[in-house]
Protein backbone atom coordinates (compact mmCIF):
# COMPACT_ATOMS: atom_id res chain seq x y z
CA UNK A 1 0.00 0.00 0.00
CA UNK A 2 2.55 2.32 0.82
CA UNK A 3 4.28 1.95 -2.97
CA UNK A 4 0.83 2.65 -4.28
CA UNK A 5 0.64 5.59 -2.48
CA UNK A 6 4.46 6.81 -3.23
CA UNK A 7 3.64 6.41 -6.72
CA UNK A 8 0.54 8.13 -6.72
CA UNK A 9 2.78 11.33 -4.94
CA UNK A 10 5.09 10.77 -7.60
CA UNK A 11 2.93 10.97 -10.34
CA UNK A 12 0.97 13.55 -9.14
CA UNK A 13 4.04 15.82 -8.51
CA UNK A 14 5.19 15.40 -11.98
CA UNK A 15 1.53 16.55 -13.27
CA UNK A 16 2.23 19.90 -10.99
CA UNK A 17 5.16 20.29 -12.36
CA UNK A 18 4.06 20.32 -15.81
CA UNK A 19 1.13 22.76 -15.01
CA UNK A 20 3.50 25.20 -13.30
CA UNK A 21 5.86 25.11 -16.89
CA UNK A 22 2.59 25.58 -18.95
CA UNK A 23 0.99 27.99 -15.95
CA UNK A 24 4.40 30.10 -16.61
CA UNK A 25 4.19 30.11 -20.16
CA UNK A 26 0.88 31.93 -20.25
CA UNK A 27 0.92 34.11 -17.42
CA UNK A 28 3.80 35.78 -19.86
CA UNK A 29 1.03 37.25 -21.67
CA UNK A 30 -1.02 40.60 -21.05
CA UNK A 31 -4.07 41.86 -22.21
CA UNK A 32 -5.84 45.86 -22.23
CA UNK A 33 -9.09 43.86 -20.94
CA UNK A 34 -7.42 42.46 -17.57
CA UNK A 35 -5.54 45.44 -16.85
CA UNK A 36 -8.31 47.63 -17.02
CA UNK A 37 -10.64 44.93 -15.29
CA UNK A 38 -8.22 45.07 -12.47
CA UNK A 39 -7.93 48.80 -12.22
CA UNK A 40 -11.69 48.95 -12.13
CA UNK A 41 -12.20 46.39 -8.90
CA UNK A 42 -9.42 48.04 -7.31
CA UNK A 43 -11.48 51.53 -7.94
CA UNK A 44 -14.73 50.32 -6.73
CA UNK A 45 -13.62 48.56 -4.16
CA UNK A 46 -11.89 50.98 -2.42
CA UNK A 47 -14.73 53.23 -2.42
CA UNK A 48 -17.56 50.43 -1.28
CA UNK A 49 -15.06 49.45 1.76
CA UNK A 50 -13.59 53.09 1.79
CA UNK A 51 -15.22 56.36 2.28
CA UNK A 52 -18.51 55.92 3.19
CA UNK A 53 -18.27 52.77 5.19
CA UNK A 54 -15.92 54.54 7.45
CA UNK A 55 -18.94 55.36 9.46
CA UNK A 56 -18.64 53.45 12.60
CA UNK A 57 -23.23 54.01 12.86
CA UNK A 58 -23.25 52.17 9.10
CA UNK A 59 -20.92 50.06 9.80
CA UNK A 60 -23.10 48.86 12.94
CA UNK A 61 -26.30 48.70 11.37
CA UNK A 62 -24.94 46.82 8.78
CA UNK A 63 -23.91 44.30 11.16
CA UNK A 64 -27.33 44.09 13.07
CA UNK A 65 -28.77 43.80 9.40
CA UNK A 66 -26.21 40.81 8.90
CA UNK A 67 -27.03 38.82 11.98
CA UNK A 68 -30.57 39.00 11.69
CA UNK A 69 -30.67 37.96 8.18
CA UNK A 70 -28.37 34.92 9.49
CA UNK A 71 -30.43 34.04 12.28
CA UNK A 72 -33.59 34.01 10.16
CA UNK A 73 -34.92 30.67 9.83
CA UNK A 74 -35.60 30.13 6.34
CA UNK A 75 -33.05 30.58 3.45
CA UNK A 76 -33.90 33.72 1.28
CA UNK A 77 -34.71 32.83 -2.13
CA UNK A 78 -31.71 33.25 -4.61
CA UNK A 79 -30.32 33.12 -7.93
CA UNK A 80 -27.63 30.88 -6.50
CA UNK A 81 -29.66 28.07 -4.95
CA UNK A 82 -30.47 26.01 -7.89
CA UNK A 83 -26.92 24.94 -7.62
CA UNK A 84 -27.46 22.98 -4.73
CA UNK A 85 -29.78 20.33 -5.67
CA UNK A 86 -27.95 17.11 -4.33
CA UNK A 87 -30.15 15.53 -1.71
CA UNK A 88 -26.11 15.68 0.70
CA UNK A 89 -26.93 19.74 0.34
CA UNK A 90 -30.26 19.30 1.75
CA UNK A 91 -29.94 16.29 4.60
CA UNK A 92 -26.64 17.33 6.29
CA UNK A 93 -26.19 19.56 8.77
CA UNK A 94 -23.63 20.20 8.07
CA UNK A 95 -23.40 21.33 4.33
CA UNK A 96 -26.93 22.73 4.73
CA UNK A 97 -25.31 25.39 7.14
CA UNK A 98 -22.54 25.89 4.74
CA UNK A 99 -25.19 26.55 1.92
CA UNK A 100 -27.17 28.63 4.34
CA UNK A 101 -24.38 30.71 5.22
CA UNK A 102 -23.30 31.38 1.67
CA UNK A 103 -26.33 32.59 0.90
CA UNK A 104 -27.60 34.81 3.23
CA UNK A 105 -23.90 36.28 2.97
CA UNK A 106 -24.61 36.85 -0.64
CA UNK A 107 -27.79 38.37 -0.44
CA UNK A 108 -26.24 40.63 2.25
CA UNK A 109 -23.45 41.93 0.56
CA UNK A 110 -25.49 42.58 -3.26
CA UNK A 111 -28.38 44.27 -0.46
CA UNK A 112 -26.11 46.50 1.04
CA UNK A 113 -24.36 47.60 -2.32
CA UNK A 114 -27.64 49.39 -2.71
CA UNK A 115 -28.27 51.19 0.22
CA UNK A 116 -28.83 55.08 0.09
CA UNK A 117 -26.33 55.96 2.45
CA UNK A 118 -23.53 54.28 0.24
CA UNK A 119 -23.39 57.59 -2.00
CA UNK A 120 -22.70 55.87 -5.32
CA UNK A 121 -23.95 57.11 -9.03
CA UNK A 122 -25.74 54.22 -11.03
CA UNK A 123 -23.27 53.43 -13.01
CA UNK A 124 -21.29 52.85 -10.13
CA UNK A 125 -23.45 50.66 -8.34
CA UNK A 126 -23.78 48.70 -11.88
CA UNK A 127 -20.03 48.33 -11.60
CA UNK A 128 -19.82 47.45 -7.69
CA UNK A 129 -22.98 44.96 -8.38
CA UNK A 130 -21.35 43.19 -11.04
CA UNK A 131 -17.50 42.96 -9.38
CA UNK A 132 -19.01 41.62 -6.44
CA UNK A 133 -20.90 39.09 -8.05
CA UNK A 134 -17.79 37.69 -9.58
CA UNK A 135 -16.44 37.58 -5.83
CA UNK A 136 -19.31 36.15 -4.78
CA UNK A 137 -19.45 33.35 -7.24
CA UNK A 138 -16.10 32.86 -7.20
CA UNK A 139 -16.61 32.11 -2.97
CA UNK A 140 -19.09 29.35 -3.79
CA UNK A 141 -18.84 26.24 -1.41
CA UNK A 142 -18.64 24.08 -4.57
CA UNK A 143 -15.93 26.03 -6.18
CA UNK A 144 -13.54 24.25 -3.30
CA UNK A 145 -13.09 20.29 -2.46
CA UNK A 146 -13.75 19.78 0.85
CA UNK A 147 -17.02 22.11 0.79
CA UNK A 148 -18.25 20.20 -2.10
CA UNK A 149 -19.65 16.89 -1.20
CA UNK A 150 -19.85 15.79 -4.57
CA UNK A 151 -16.19 16.11 -4.76
CA UNK A 152 -15.57 14.42 -1.43
CA UNK A 153 -17.90 11.75 -2.63
CA UNK A 154 -16.15 11.20 -5.74
CA UNK A 155 -12.69 11.22 -3.99
CA UNK A 156 -13.68 8.69 -1.75
CA UNK A 157 -15.25 6.10 -4.84
CA UNK A 158 -12.18 6.71 -6.95
CA UNK A 159 -9.17 7.06 -4.52
CA UNK A 160 -8.20 10.40 -5.58
CA UNK A 161 -8.16 9.69 -9.40
CA UNK A 162 -10.57 12.44 -9.88
CA UNK A 163 -7.48 15.06 -9.09
CA UNK A 164 -5.19 12.96 -11.39
CA UNK A 165 -8.02 13.11 -14.20
CA UNK A 166 -8.58 16.82 -13.05
CA UNK A 167 -4.93 18.08 -13.86
CA UNK A 168 -4.64 16.29 -17.28
CA UNK A 169 -7.61 18.51 -18.35
CA UNK A 170 -5.99 21.19 -16.37
CA UNK A 171 -2.72 21.29 -18.41
CA UNK A 172 -4.76 20.31 -21.65
CA UNK A 173 -6.65 24.19 -21.26
CA UNK A 174 -4.26 26.01 -19.88
CA UNK A 175 -2.40 24.78 -23.24
CA UNK A 176 -5.39 25.28 -25.26
CA UNK A 177 -6.05 29.18 -23.62
CA UNK A 178 -9.68 28.20 -22.50
CA UNK A 179 -11.24 26.24 -20.14
CA UNK A 180 -12.96 23.07 -22.00
CA UNK A 181 -16.90 23.27 -21.92
CA UNK A 182 -17.83 20.64 -24.25
CA UNK A 183 -16.80 17.72 -26.18
CA UNK A 184 -15.58 19.37 -29.59
CA UNK A 185 -14.59 16.03 -31.27
CA UNK A 186 -18.49 15.30 -30.89
CA UNK A 187 -18.99 18.10 -33.21
CA UNK A 188 -18.43 19.26 -37.67
CA UNK A 189 -19.95 21.46 -39.61
CA UNK A 190 -22.05 20.19 -42.50
CA UNK A 191 -22.30 16.64 -40.62
CA UNK A 192 -24.22 17.08 -37.51
CA UNK A 193 -24.68 20.82 -37.08
CA UNK A 194 -25.49 23.42 -39.34
CA UNK A 195 -26.67 20.54 -42.36
CA UNK A 196 -29.86 22.48 -43.25
CA UNK A 197 -29.52 21.54 -47.42
CA UNK A 198 -28.68 24.76 -49.05
CA UNK A 199 -26.12 26.86 -51.56
CA UNK A 200 -23.38 29.36 -51.33
CA UNK A 201 -24.64 31.43 -54.34
CA UNK A 202 -22.75 34.43 -53.69
CA UNK A 203 -19.36 35.75 -51.66
CA UNK A 204 -17.37 39.03 -51.01
CA UNK A 205 -14.96 39.94 -48.58
CA UNK A 206 -17.54 41.03 -45.82
CA UNK A 207 -20.33 37.58 -46.03
CA UNK A 208 -21.11 34.75 -47.98
CA UNK A 209 -24.86 34.21 -49.05
CA UNK A 210 -26.33 31.06 -48.82
CA UNK A 211 -30.02 30.08 -50.12
CA UNK A 212 -31.61 26.82 -48.43
CA UNK A 213 -33.32 24.31 -50.22
CA UNK A 214 -37.02 24.18 -50.23
CA UNK A 215 -38.40 21.40 -48.23
CA UNK A 216 -42.50 21.89 -49.65
CA UNK A 217 -44.18 21.89 -52.82
CA UNK A 218 -45.07 25.45 -52.27
CA UNK A 219 -42.99 28.75 -50.88
CA UNK A 220 -43.71 32.17 -50.25
CA UNK A 221 -43.75 34.51 -53.02
CA UNK A 222 -41.98 36.99 -50.59
CA UNK A 223 -38.49 35.49 -49.75
CA UNK A 224 -36.88 35.84 -46.24
CA UNK A 225 -33.57 37.14 -45.10
CA UNK A 226 -31.57 36.58 -42.05
CA UNK A 227 -28.95 39.05 -40.98
CA UNK A 228 -27.36 37.25 -37.95
CA UNK A 229 -24.84 38.69 -35.48
CA UNK A 230 -21.03 38.99 -36.51
CA UNK A 231 -20.20 38.40 -32.79
CA UNK A 232 -19.93 34.87 -33.29
CA UNK A 233 -21.60 32.63 -36.09
CA UNK A 234 -24.07 32.88 -38.21
CA UNK A 235 -24.98 28.37 -37.39
CA UNK A 236 -26.79 29.52 -33.67
CA UNK A 237 -29.62 29.42 -36.12
CA UNK A 238 -28.85 26.65 -37.59
CA UNK A 239 -27.65 24.10 -34.82
CA UNK A 240 -27.89 20.33 -35.02
CA UNK A 241 -31.40 19.58 -36.88
CA UNK A 242 -33.71 19.61 -33.84
CA UNK A 243 -32.72 22.73 -32.72
CA UNK A 244 -32.09 25.10 -35.97
CA UNK A 245 -34.45 27.88 -36.56
CA UNK A 246 -33.95 28.07 -39.87
CA UNK A 247 -34.42 24.08 -41.17
CA UNK A 248 -38.07 24.99 -39.23
CA UNK A 249 -38.07 28.36 -41.10
CA UNK A 250 -37.62 26.09 -44.49
CA UNK A 251 -40.40 23.62 -43.86
CA UNK A 252 -42.75 26.28 -43.15
CA UNK A 253 -42.49 27.42 -46.92
CA UNK A 254 -40.07 29.98 -46.81
CA UNK A 255 -37.39 30.98 -49.68
CA UNK A 256 -34.51 31.01 -46.93
CA UNK A 257 -31.50 33.20 -47.37
CA UNK A 258 -28.73 33.94 -44.94
CA UNK A 259 -25.42 35.88 -44.47
CA UNK A 260 -22.58 34.42 -42.63
CA UNK A 261 -20.52 36.98 -41.99
CA UNK A 262 -16.26 36.81 -42.79
CA UNK A 263 -14.27 36.17 -39.50
CA UNK A 264 -11.56 39.16 -39.92
CA UNK A 265 -8.37 39.35 -39.57
CA UNK A 266 -6.34 42.54 -39.65
CA UNK A 267 -6.98 43.15 -43.18
CA UNK A 268 -10.47 44.54 -42.11
CA UNK A 269 -8.87 46.98 -39.55
CA UNK A 270 -10.52 50.24 -41.31
CA UNK A 271 -14.29 47.97 -42.08
CA UNK A 272 -16.91 50.05 -40.33
CA UNK A 273 -20.60 49.76 -40.16
CA UNK A 274 -21.14 51.59 -43.74
CA UNK A 275 -19.37 48.07 -44.99
CA UNK A 276 -21.68 45.78 -43.22
CA UNK A 277 -24.62 47.63 -44.40
CA UNK A 278 -23.43 48.28 -48.00
CA UNK A 279 -21.36 45.00 -49.07
CA UNK A 280 -23.42 43.30 -46.22
CA UNK A 281 -27.27 43.71 -45.57
CA UNK A 282 -27.71 45.77 -49.08
CA UNK A 283 -25.54 43.73 -51.09
CA UNK A 284 -27.50 40.32 -49.98
CA UNK A 285 -30.78 41.99 -50.82
CA UNK A 286 -29.87 42.60 -54.42
CA UNK A 287 -28.93 39.09 -54.63
CA UNK A 288 -32.25 37.53 -53.33
CA UNK A 289 -34.29 39.75 -55.31
CA UNK A 290 -32.45 39.00 -58.42
CA UNK A 291 -32.90 35.23 -58.20
CA UNK A 292 -36.96 35.45 -57.06
CA UNK A 293 -37.25 38.33 -59.14
CA UNK A 294 -38.74 40.01 -56.60
CA UNK A 295 -38.50 43.29 -55.09
CA UNK A 296 -39.70 42.67 -51.71
CA UNK A 297 -37.93 40.55 -49.18
CA UNK A 298 -39.19 40.01 -45.34
CA UNK A 299 -35.72 40.33 -43.27
CA UNK A 300 -34.78 39.23 -39.98
CA UNK A 301 -32.03 40.43 -38.03
CA UNK A 302 -30.67 39.06 -34.46
CA UNK A 303 -28.72 41.08 -31.67
CA UNK A 304 -26.38 43.36 -33.70
CA UNK A 305 -27.51 42.27 -37.34
CA UNK A 306 -30.83 43.47 -35.88
CA UNK A 307 -29.26 47.19 -34.88
CA UNK A 308 -27.74 46.89 -38.40
CA UNK A 309 -30.69 46.23 -39.86
CA UNK A 310 -32.94 49.05 -38.01
CA UNK A 311 -29.40 51.10 -39.45
CA UNK A 312 -30.10 50.29 -42.84
CA UNK A 313 -33.78 51.08 -42.86
CA UNK A 314 -32.91 54.46 -41.14
CA UNK A 315 -30.58 55.22 -44.24
CA UNK A 316 -32.58 53.49 -46.92
CA UNK A 317 -35.24 56.36 -46.02
CA UNK A 318 -32.95 59.37 -45.06
CA UNK A 319 -30.97 59.09 -48.26
CA UNK A 320 -34.68 58.62 -50.33
CA UNK A 321 -33.59 55.35 -51.42
CA UNK A 322 -36.13 52.40 -52.72
CA UNK A 323 -37.00 50.60 -50.05
CA UNK A 324 -36.22 46.67 -50.65
CA UNK A 325 -37.54 45.37 -47.04
CA UNK A 326 -40.85 44.21 -46.87
CA UNK A 327 -41.37 43.71 -42.91
CA UNK A 328 -38.28 43.62 -40.38
CA UNK A 329 -38.10 41.22 -37.27
CA UNK A 330 -35.74 42.09 -34.26
CA UNK A 331 -34.45 39.35 -32.52
CA UNK A 332 -33.17 40.07 -28.74
CA UNK A 333 -32.18 43.59 -31.08
CA UNK A 334 -30.75 46.73 -28.82
CA UNK A 335 -31.48 49.78 -30.46
CA UNK A 336 -31.57 52.35 -27.17
CA UNK A 337 -28.90 51.41 -24.69
CA UNK A 338 -29.12 53.47 -22.54
CA UNK A 339 -29.69 50.41 -19.85
CA UNK A 340 -27.43 48.22 -22.19
CA UNK A 341 -27.49 45.41 -19.09
CA UNK A 342 -24.24 44.06 -17.73
CA UNK A 343 -21.85 44.63 -20.77
CA UNK A 344 -21.60 48.17 -20.07
CA UNK A 345 -19.86 47.64 -16.49
CA UNK A 346 -16.69 46.93 -19.25
CA UNK A 347 -17.43 50.29 -21.15
CA UNK A 348 -16.69 53.78 -20.35
CA UNK A 349 -14.71 56.59 -21.39
CA UNK A 350 -11.37 55.07 -19.45
CA UNK A 351 -11.78 51.88 -20.12
CA UNK A 352 -12.49 52.56 -23.91
CA UNK A 353 -9.31 54.63 -24.13
CA UNK A 354 -7.50 51.83 -22.87
CA UNK A 355 -9.13 49.34 -25.03
CA UNK A 356 -8.84 51.20 -28.22
CA UNK A 357 -5.10 51.62 -28.22
CA UNK A 358 -5.00 48.00 -27.74
CA UNK A 359 -7.66 46.96 -30.33
CA UNK A 360 -6.16 50.01 -33.17
CA UNK A 361 -2.75 48.25 -32.83
CA UNK A 362 -4.18 44.62 -34.15
CA UNK A 363 -6.66 45.63 -36.08
CA UNK A 364 -9.16 43.79 -34.18
CA UNK A 365 -10.63 42.90 -30.84
CA UNK A 366 -9.94 39.52 -30.24
CA UNK A 367 -12.80 37.19 -30.04
CA UNK A 368 -11.38 35.15 -27.03
CA UNK A 369 -11.40 38.10 -25.08
CA UNK A 370 -15.15 39.14 -26.18
CA UNK A 371 -15.83 35.72 -25.41
CA UNK A 372 -14.69 35.58 -21.62
CA UNK A 373 -16.84 38.79 -21.04
CA UNK A 374 -19.71 36.94 -22.10
CA UNK A 375 -18.41 34.28 -20.30
CA UNK A 376 -17.91 36.38 -17.03
CA UNK A 377 -21.68 37.92 -17.44
CA UNK A 378 -22.78 34.13 -16.27
CA UNK A 379 -19.73 33.17 -14.33
CA UNK A 380 -21.49 30.10 -12.20
CA UNK A 381 -23.26 28.66 -15.06
CA UNK A 382 -20.64 29.43 -18.19
CA UNK A 383 -16.80 28.73 -16.03
CA UNK A 384 -17.08 27.43 -12.45
CA UNK A 385 -19.59 24.52 -13.12
CA UNK A 386 -16.47 23.99 -15.86
CA UNK A 387 -14.13 23.96 -13.22
CA UNK A 388 -15.94 22.16 -11.08
CA UNK A 389 -16.52 19.28 -13.83
CA UNK A 390 -13.08 19.11 -14.93
CA UNK A 391 -10.67 19.69 -12.28
CA UNK A 392 -12.28 18.80 -9.30
CA UNK A 393 -14.50 15.66 -9.94
CA UNK A 394 -11.88 15.12 -13.15
CA UNK A 395 -14.93 14.25 -15.88
CA UNK A 396 -15.12 15.06 -19.49
CA UNK A 397 -17.56 17.88 -20.20
CA UNK A 398 -20.81 16.52 -22.17
CA UNK A 399 -21.30 17.49 -26.02
CA UNK A 400 -23.79 20.35 -26.64
CA UNK A 401 -24.34 22.07 -29.63
CA UNK A 402 -25.06 25.28 -27.96
CA UNK A 403 -22.22 25.04 -26.05
CA UNK A 404 -19.34 23.99 -29.36
CA UNK A 405 -21.22 27.39 -30.82
CA UNK A 406 -20.25 29.41 -28.18
CA UNK A 407 -16.37 28.76 -28.03
CA UNK A 408 -16.65 29.33 -32.05
CA UNK A 409 -15.48 32.84 -31.74
CA UNK A 410 -14.85 35.44 -33.64
CA UNK A 411 -12.83 38.51 -34.54
CA UNK A 412 -14.31 42.55 -34.56
CA UNK A 413 -13.26 44.97 -37.42
CA UNK A 414 -10.82 47.72 -35.04
CA UNK A 415 -12.47 50.74 -36.52
CA UNK A 416 -16.30 49.20 -36.34
CA UNK A 417 -15.88 48.01 -33.05
CA UNK A 418 -14.67 51.34 -31.15
CA UNK A 419 -17.46 52.92 -33.25
CA UNK A 420 -19.96 50.50 -31.77
CA UNK A 421 -18.87 50.94 -28.37
CA UNK A 422 -18.20 54.81 -28.62
CA UNK A 423 -21.28 55.88 -30.72
CA UNK A 424 -23.74 53.34 -29.21
CA UNK A 425 -23.12 51.88 -25.68
CA UNK A 426 -21.57 55.48 -24.29
CA UNK A 427 -23.28 58.19 -26.52
CA UNK A 428 -26.38 56.28 -27.43
CA UNK A 429 -26.69 58.20 -31.00
CA UNK A 430 -28.70 55.81 -32.71
CA UNK A 431 -31.69 55.90 -30.44
CA UNK A 432 -31.53 60.06 -30.34
CA UNK A 433 -31.16 60.42 -34.03
CA UNK A 434 -27.59 61.81 -34.37
CA UNK A 435 -25.64 58.79 -35.53
CA UNK A 436 -24.41 59.10 -39.22
CA UNK A 437 -24.03 56.16 -41.64
CA UNK A 438 -22.32 56.91 -44.89
CA UNK A 439 -23.64 60.88 -44.71
CA UNK A 440 -26.86 59.75 -43.46
CA UNK A 441 -28.19 61.09 -40.08
CA UNK A 442 -30.67 58.15 -39.05
CA UNK A 443 -34.16 58.93 -37.57
CA UNK A 444 -35.53 55.67 -36.17
CA UNK A 445 -39.07 57.07 -35.81
CA UNK A 446 -38.92 57.16 -39.49
CA UNK A 447 -38.90 53.88 -40.36
CA UNK A 448 -42.64 52.99 -41.15
CA UNK A 449 -42.57 49.26 -42.05
CA UNK A 450 -44.23 46.63 -40.39
CA UNK A 451 -41.89 45.21 -37.46
CA UNK A 452 -42.05 42.51 -35.20
CA UNK A 453 -39.75 42.65 -31.85
CA UNK A 454 -38.58 39.40 -29.39
CA UNK A 455 -36.95 40.07 -26.00
CA UNK A 456 -36.51 37.24 -23.38
CA UNK A 457 -37.00 38.00 -19.93
CA UNK A 458 -33.72 36.73 -18.84
CA UNK A 459 -31.88 38.05 -21.15
CA UNK A 460 -28.39 39.59 -19.94
CA UNK A 461 -26.52 41.23 -22.59
CA UNK A 462 -30.12 43.12 -24.39
CA UNK A 463 -31.88 43.52 -21.12
CA UNK A 464 -35.55 43.46 -22.69
CA UNK A 465 -36.97 46.94 -21.18
CA UNK A 466 -33.70 48.55 -22.73
CA UNK A 467 -35.37 46.26 -26.44
CA UNK A 468 -38.70 47.66 -25.62
CA UNK A 469 -37.40 51.09 -25.36
CA UNK A 470 -36.05 50.78 -28.85
CA UNK A 471 -39.53 48.95 -30.25
CA UNK A 472 -40.84 52.24 -28.62
CA UNK A 473 -39.26 54.76 -30.68
CA UNK A 474 -40.04 52.73 -33.89
CA UNK A 475 -42.17 54.82 -36.07
CA UNK A 476 -44.17 52.24 -37.81
CA UNK A 477 -46.70 49.55 -36.99
CA UNK A 478 -44.96 46.71 -34.46
CA UNK A 479 -45.74 43.61 -32.34
CA UNK A 480 -43.70 43.63 -29.37
CA UNK A 481 -43.28 39.76 -28.11
CA UNK A 482 -41.45 38.69 -24.97
CA UNK A 483 -39.93 35.32 -24.59
CA UNK A 484 -38.64 33.27 -21.30
CA UNK A 485 -35.07 32.39 -21.02
CA UNK A 486 -32.38 34.65 -21.93
CA UNK A 487 -30.18 36.18 -24.69
CA UNK A 488 -30.02 32.55 -26.84
CA UNK A 489 -32.12 29.84 -24.61
CA UNK A 490 -35.21 32.28 -25.37
CA UNK A 491 -34.67 32.10 -29.53
CA UNK A 492 -33.65 28.76 -29.97
CA UNK A 493 -36.82 27.39 -28.31
CA UNK A 494 -38.31 24.65 -31.23
CA UNK A 495 -41.77 24.32 -30.80
CA UNK A 496 -41.46 20.70 -29.81
CA UNK A 497 -39.79 21.26 -26.73
CA UNK A 498 -41.97 23.37 -25.33
CA UNK A 499 -39.73 24.35 -22.79
CA UNK A 500 -40.01 28.50 -22.47
CA UNK A 501 -43.85 30.34 -23.06
CA UNK A 502 -44.27 33.88 -24.00
CA UNK A 503 -46.41 37.17 -23.37
CA UNK A 504 -47.99 38.97 -25.86
CA UNK A 505 -50.28 41.91 -25.51
CA UNK A 506 -49.98 41.03 -21.33
CA UNK A 507 -51.12 37.50 -21.94
CA UNK A 508 -48.78 34.79 -22.29
CA UNK A 509 -49.12 31.56 -24.29
CA UNK A 510 -47.45 28.10 -23.53
CA UNK A 511 -45.01 26.88 -26.70
CA UNK A 512 -42.64 29.20 -28.90
CA UNK A 513 -42.54 32.31 -30.25
CA UNK A 514 -41.73 30.68 -33.55
CA UNK A 515 -45.61 30.36 -34.38
CA UNK A 516 -46.57 33.39 -33.12
CA UNK A 517 -43.97 35.05 -35.60
CA UNK A 518 -45.18 32.62 -38.07
CA UNK A 519 -48.89 33.75 -37.66
CA UNK A 520 -47.72 37.39 -37.97
CA UNK A 521 -45.70 37.34 -40.88
CA UNK A 522 -48.43 35.57 -43.30
CA UNK A 523 -51.31 37.51 -41.82
CA UNK A 524 -49.30 40.92 -41.88
CA UNK A 525 -47.93 40.11 -45.44
CA UNK A 526 -50.73 38.09 -46.88
CA UNK A 527 -48.20 36.01 -48.47
CA UNK A 528 -49.01 34.51 -52.03
CA UNK A 529 -47.39 31.04 -52.75
CA UNK A 530 -45.49 30.40 -55.15
CA UNK A 531 -44.48 26.66 -56.60
CA UNK A 532 -40.77 26.24 -55.50
CA UNK A 533 -37.95 25.68 -57.48
CA UNK A 534 -35.76 22.77 -57.88
CA UNK A 535 -32.91 25.46 -58.40
CA UNK A 536 -30.58 27.45 -56.37
CA UNK A 537 -28.84 30.45 -57.38
CA UNK A 538 -29.53 32.36 -60.97
CA UNK A 539 -27.66 32.80 -63.79
CA UNK A 540 -25.75 35.51 -62.48
CA UNK A 541 -25.41 34.35 -59.28
CA UNK A 542 -24.66 30.47 -60.09
CA UNK A 543 -24.02 27.85 -56.98
CA UNK A 544 -20.38 28.37 -55.34
CA UNK A 545 -20.68 25.50 -53.37
CA UNK A 546 -22.54 23.94 -50.42
CA UNK A 547 -23.81 25.45 -47.25
CA UNK A 548 -22.48 25.80 -44.51
CA UNK A 549 -20.05 27.67 -47.29
CA UNK A 550 -16.34 28.37 -46.19
CA UNK A 551 -16.49 31.19 -44.12
CA UNK A 552 -17.87 29.44 -41.23
CA UNK A 553 -15.01 27.25 -41.20
CA UNK A 554 -12.56 29.94 -40.24
CA UNK A 555 -11.07 29.87 -36.70
CA UNK A 556 -9.84 32.59 -34.89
Amino acid sequence: MMENFLNYQLLYMQKLQKLYKVFSERSNTSSTFFSTYQKSMVQLGFKLWGGTWQNPQHLHDAHQKYLKLLCSSDSPPSNYEKYYQSEIWQNSPYFFWIKDVYLKTAEWVLETIDEESLAFSKDDREKIRFITRQWIEALNPRNFPLTNPDVIKETLETKGDNFLKGLDNLIRDLENGKITTTDNSAFELGVNIATTKGSVIYRNKMMELIQYSPTTKNVSKVPLLIIPPWINKYYILDLSEENSFIKWLVDQGHTVFCISWANPDKTFKEIEFKDYMHDGALQALEVINNICENKKTNVIGYCIGGTLLAMTLAWLKGSNQSNPILSATFLTTLLDFKHAGDLKVFIDNEQLEELSKDVIKNGVMDGKIMNLSFSLLRASDLIWSFIINNYLLGREPDSFDLLYWNNDSTNLPANMHCDYLSSFYIDNKLINGSYILDGVKLKLNEIKIPAYFLSTQEDHIAPWKSTKAGEEVYGGESKFVLAGSGHIAGVINPPYKRKYGYEDNNTFYEGSWWLNWQNWVVNINNLEQVKASKHLGSTEYPVLGAAPGSYVLTKI
